[in-house]
C-alpha cells in the first residue's frame, strides 16, 4: 500500500477534463470532484495505477471509474472492463455511463441470446465499457477466447463490491477469487481499481494484497483510500419485540407513517413472502423482491421502488450491492443479518440525496437459528473434499448432476468448492462439465478455521449491536474500522443519542390482528416428476421422468419453516434437543394437532360433494404414515391421529428395511439422498389394502421430498389409486 505525493503539474488540465467528464455524469453544472476521488483518477491515468477505493455507499466511487474511463478513452486507451456482482447494479450503471457518453454493454445470466452481438462490438472497437458479472470469469468459452482478448487490449480494469474477493467479506464469492488469476494475466501498464462501501481493516489488507498479484511474481504497490465511514442522514434505531406478530403488526401500523419509499428486508425468501402479503392485506403497496423473483420482474420492481409507485419493496439480500435510489428514505430489517458490515452495506442504500432517513432493525428469535444455517454452508471437510477429486476424471469432463451422483454435498455447495477448487488449481470448468487436473493441492484446515471463527466473531458483534447502550453509528464504525473515528464520537442521530424515536410497540388489538394473519396454515407441498441424473452411478436403475402411475399428487404442509406464523412452532418442534443432542421425541404438540385438521379442512382435493345432510365426504380412503427413525413417537402419534379424525383406516405404514433402520443423512445432494431412500423403504401393508384406494401419505417433515416420492411410488405400484402426502413442516 502507499500514499500519493503532489500532483505533476500536467494534473491541473487533466483535473479539468475529469470534472467536465463528471459534470456530463451527472448531469449538473459547477460539481467538483472530492479530493480523494481526484486522487484515484490521477493515480489510474496518470501513472496506471492500481488502487482500491473503500468509501461509504453514495461517496462517488462509480464516478471514479467512469471519468477515468472517458479520460483514457479520449486518450486512445482501450475499453473498460468492470466485474459487477448484481444485475440492478449493471443497469444503473449502463443508465449513468450513458449520460456521460459513453457507450456500456454487459454480459450476465439475462442476456444470454446477446453474448455474440456484444462480443462483436467489443472487437469493432465500438463499446466503452463491458460489465460482465464474476459468475462469467468462470465460463470456459469466456475465459479461455474472449477474455483473455479483453485482458490485452483494456484500459481499465475495474472490480466492484471488491469485499466480495476477501474470505472475510461479509459476502465472499467464490467466483471473484478468478479475479485473482485475471489480475495475475494482465499485461504490464493496465491500472487496476477496486471498489467497496464494507471493508474493515483486515478486508482491506486482504483485497489490496490480492490487486497486487502480477504475473511477474513481483507484488505491485497499491493505493489505499479510505474514508469516514458516518453517513449524516441515518438515523439509526433497534426496536426489540417479542415474536413476529408484534413486529409485524409495528410495520403495518408504522410503515404508512414514515416518509417516502423504501426496503423492508427479510432473512428469508419464505419470510419476505409472507410479509409482502400480510402488509398489502393491510392496503400498503408493497412487493416481494427475493432471489426467486424472475429477472424480468425484479427489473420491473425496482422501476416502480425508484419512482416511489410502492411503498416498499420486501426483500431478501438479493435487492443489496449497487440498487442505487438516492431518496430512499427507511430501511427496516425483520431479523438481524448475521454480521455488522452486512448490515451497514444494506442500510447504506437509504438517505443517499436526502437530509433524513430512517433505519431500524427489529432483531427476531429465530435469527440465529438462521444464521446457522447459512453458516452450515461453509466450505466442506478434507474428506469430502478428496473424494470430489477422486471422483473426477482427467480426461473427459463430468457435469454437475453426473458428479453430483459420486459425492455427498447439495448442488449449490458442490458448486461453489468447484470454484474454489478451480482457482486453486485442482479442477478446471471445460466445456461439458468439470476435470481434475492432476495438480497436488493441500486442504488448509488452518484458513477454513479462522474464516468461520471470523463469522462466529461477527454475529456476536451483531448482537452486541443490538445491545449496545452507546452511540449506534459510532458502534458500526467502530467495527468497520473507520480510520477517522475520534474517541468519544457521536452521531448525535440515533435512538440512543436521541436523535430519533420510532412509533410505540403496537397494542394487544394491533398485535391479535396480524396473529391472526400469521395463523393462515396450507403451503402446497410439490410433487417430484424426474428422477436425479447419473443414478446409475449409485446401482439403481431410475432415470428420465417419473411414470405419470408413479408420481405423488401435490401434498400439503402446515407451513415451511423459515418463515413467519407457525413456522416458529415447527422450528421448536423439530430443532429442539436433549442434553446429548438428540432430536426431542413426543406426540403431536396440541396446537399443531389443530393446524393439521385446518389444513385437511381446507385442502379441496380430499372431500367430495357434501352428502343429503350437509356433511362433507372425504375422498380418502386410508392413511398410510411413514414410519421415523428420529421421532419414532412423533410419527406413531400423527398419522393415526390424522386417519381417525377422517374417520379412514390407517392401513399400514412405509418403514426402514431392517438392515437399515437408521436414519439417513440430508445434509447431501438430491441423487445421493434419492438413493439413501429408496434403498431403505419399505412398503409395509396388507396385500391389496391399498388397491384403487386414495391414501393420505402422512410424514413429519419434508427436506428434499424423496422420502415422499418415494413412499408414492411405493403405494401406486401397490395399487393405490392416487397418493396425497402430507407433512407437518417444510424445511
Amino acid at each position: 500500500m502507499v500514499e500519493t505525493g503532489s500532483p505533476a503539474p500536467v494534473a491541473s488540465s487533466l483535473r479539468e477534463d475529469a470534472e467536465a467528464a463528471l459534470r456530463s455524469l451527472v448531469g449538473r453544472d459547477g460539481v467538483t470532484l472530492r479530493e480523494d476521488q481526484w486522487t484515484a483518477i490521477d493515480a489510474l491515468v496518470s501513472r496506471s495505477a492500481r488502487a482500491l477505493v473503500v468509501q461509504r455507499t453514495g461517496w462517488g466511487k462509480s464516478a471514479v471509474y467512469f471519468v477515468a474511463t472517458r479520460l483514457l478513452r479520449d486518450r486512445g486507451a482501450g475499453p473498460t472492463v468492470i466485474v459487477s456482482p448484481l444485475l440492478a447494479l449493471m443497469r444503473d450503471q449502463i443508465g449513468a455511463a450513458a449520460r456521460a457518453g459513453i457507450r456500456a454493454v454487459t454480459v450476465n445470466s439475462a442476456n444470454v441470446t446477446e453474448w455474440d452481438q456484444v462480443h462483436a462490438a467489443i472487437a469493432a472497437g465500438e463499446v466503452d465499457v463491458l460489465l460482465c458479472s464474476p459468475e462469467r470469469l468462470n465460463n470456459p468459452q469466456f475465459r479461455d477466447e474472449v477474455l483473455p482478448r479483453l485482458a490485452a487490449d483494456a484500459g481499465l480494469v475495474v472490480i466492484d463490491e471488491a469485499h466480495c474477493i476477501s474470505d472475510w467479506g461479509h459476502d465472499f464469492r467464490p467466483d471473484y477469487r478468478r479475479i485473482r488469476t485475471l489480475l495475475g494475466d494482465l499485461p504490464a501498464g493496465i491500472p487496476v481499481l477496486a471498489t467497496t462501501a464494507t471493508a474493515n481493516a483486515r478486508v482491506t489488507a486482504d483485497v489490496a494484497e490480492q490487486l497486487g498479484v502480477t504475473g511477474s511474481g513481483l507484488a505491485e504497490e497499491v493505493l489505499v483510500l479510505r474514508g469516514p465511514l458516518d453517513r449524516e442522514s441515518l438515523h439509526l434505531a433497534v426496536l426489540d419485540l417479542p415474536d413476529p406478530a408484534a413486529r409485524l403488526a409495528w410495520l403495518s401500523a408504522s410503515l404508512g407513517a414514515l416518509d417516502g419509499s423504501g426496503i423492508v428486508y427479510c432473512l428469508t425468501v419464505s419470510a419476505a413472502e409472507e410479509v409482502a402479503s400480510q402488509l398489502r392485506g393491510a392496503g400498503l403497496e408493497v412487493a416481494a423482491y427475493t432471489g426467486q423473483t424472475d429477472p424480468a420482474e425484479r427489473e420491473r420492481l425496482e422501476g416502480e421502488l425508484k419512482d416511489n409507485r410502492v411503498k416498499a419493496l420486501i426483500a431478501t439480500s438479493a435487492l443489496g450491492m449497487g440498487f442505487d435510489k438516492p431518496d430512499l428514505a427507511f430501511v427496516v430489517h425483520l431479523g438481524a443479518p448475521s454480521s455488522p458490515i452486512a448490515y451497514y452495506q444494506q442500510v447504506g442504500r437509504a438517505g443517499r440525496g436526502v437530509e433524513r432517513a430512517v433505519v431500524a432493525l427489529l432483531p427476531g428469535r429465530e435469527d440465529r437459528a438462521i444464521w446457522d444455517w447459512f453458516g452450515s454452508q461453509a466450505f466442506p471437510p478434507e474428506e469430502t473434499v478428496r473424494a470430489t477429486l477422486a471422483a473426477l476424471p482427467t480426461d473427459a469432463p463430468l457435469s454437475l448432476p453426473a458428479l453430483e451422483a459420486r459425492v455427498d454435498l447439495r448442488r449449490s455447495r458442490l458448486e461453489a468448492m468447484l470454484k474454489v477448487l478451480d482457482v486453486d488449481g485442482a479442477v478446471r470448468r471445460v466445456q461439458g462439465g468439470w476435470i481434475a487436473t492432476g495438480s497436488a493441492w493441500s486442504y488448509d484446515a488452518e484458513r477454513y478455521a479462522r474464516v468461520a471463527a471470523a463469522r462466529a466473531a461477527e454475529q456476536r458483534t451483531m448482537l452486541e449491536y443490538q445491545a449496545t447502550s452507546g452511540c449506534r453509528m459510532a458502534f458500526l464504525r467502530a467495527v468497520l474500522d473507520d480510520p477517522e473515528l475520534e474517541d468519544g464520537w457521536s452521531c448525535g442521530r440515533c435512538d440512543v443519542c436521541g436523535g430519533v424515536a420510532l412509533p410505540e410497540a403496537p397494542g394487544a388489538q394491533a398485535v391479535a390482528s396480524a396473529q391472526a394473519g400469521l395463523d393462515r396454515v396450507g403451503v402446497e407441498v410439490t410433487a417430484r416428476r424426474q428422477w436425479p441424473t447419473g443414478m446409475d452411478a449409485l446401482g439403481l436403475d431410475l432415470r428420465g421422468r417419473i411414470a405419470p402411475a408413479e408420481q405423488a399428487e401435490p401434498g400439503r404442509a402446515i407451513a415451511r419453516l423459515d418463515g413467519l406464523g407457525w413456522s416458529g412452532a415447527l422450528r421448536d418442534l423439530f430443532e429442539s434437543r436433549d442434553a446429548d443432542g438428540r432430536p426431542l421425541d413426543a406426540e403431536t404438540p396440541v396446537p399443531l394437532r389443530g393446524a393439521a385438521v385446518r389444513v385437511l379442512e381446507d385442502w379441496v382435493a380430499l372431500w367430495g360433494p357434501a352428502g343429503p345432510d350437509g356433511a362433507r365426504r372425504t375422498l380418502v380412503d386410508a392413511v398410510v404414515g411413514v414410519a421415523s427413525a428420529t421421532r419414532p413417537a412423533l410419527a406413531g402419534h400423527l398419522a393415526p391421529g390424522l386417519a381417525r379424525w377422517l374417520g379412514v383406516p390407517l392401513v399400514g405404514w412405509v418403514r426402514p428395511a431392517p438392515d437399515r433402520p437408521g436414519p439417513d443423512r440430508h445434509d447431501v445432494n438430491s441423487a445421493v439422498r434419492l438413493a439413501g431412500v429408496a434403498r431403505r423403504l419399505t412398503l409395509d401393508v396388507p396385500d391389496g389394502a391399498v388397491a384403487g384406494s386414495t391414501v393420505l401419505l402422512v410424514d413429519d417433515l419434508t427436506d428434499s421430498g424423496w422420502t415422499l416420492t418415494v413412499a408414492s411410488r411405493l403405494l401406486r405400484r401397490a395399487g393405490a389409486a392416487a397418493a396425497l402426502p402430507f407433512v407437518l413442516g417444510v424445511r
